[in-house]
């Protein structure tokens, strides 16, 4: 079956920056396109970024672009969410996910079939 397991949240200042990662299994990762999506206590699910099957294409939300980058690397069955400048307003538990389409980048999290169980990123001073 599909796992997705997220690694790398924690603690940073204002500013900081930090590495996420999930690890995939149980499909054919190179064949879907994965996202990052978070939620903060008491909003909904929100998309942060999408990357296409070859990485050719990628997509992000407009209160992280230029300050996240979303990687693959399907030898290692891996997506990664790099995020730099953070803000006390990315502070959020972080979900990777699998699309359920193979050829679009979705922001809707319904369009995502499996999810991790999340790692959590708090920004503060």
């Amino acid at each position: 079956q599909v796992e997705l397991v997220e690694s790398g949240g924690g603690l940073a200042q204002p500013g900081g920056s930090l590495r996420l990662s999930c690890a995939a299994s149980g499909f054919t990762f190179n064949s879907y396109p994965m996202g990052w999506f978070r939620q903060a206590p008491g909003k909904e699910r929100e998309f942060v970024a999408a990357i296409s099957r070859g990485s050719v294409s990628r997509d992000y939300a407009g209160s992280v672009r230029g300050r996240f980058i979303i990687s693959r690397d399907n030898a290692d069955n891996t997506v990664s969410l790099e995020m730099n400048s953070l803000k006390p307003e990315d502070t959020a538990l972080y979900y990777c996910a699998k699309s359920r389409y193979r050829s679009i980048l979705p922001p809707d999290p319904r369009d995502y079939d499996s999810w991790g169980q999340g790692t959590q990123v708090t920004v503060t001073s």
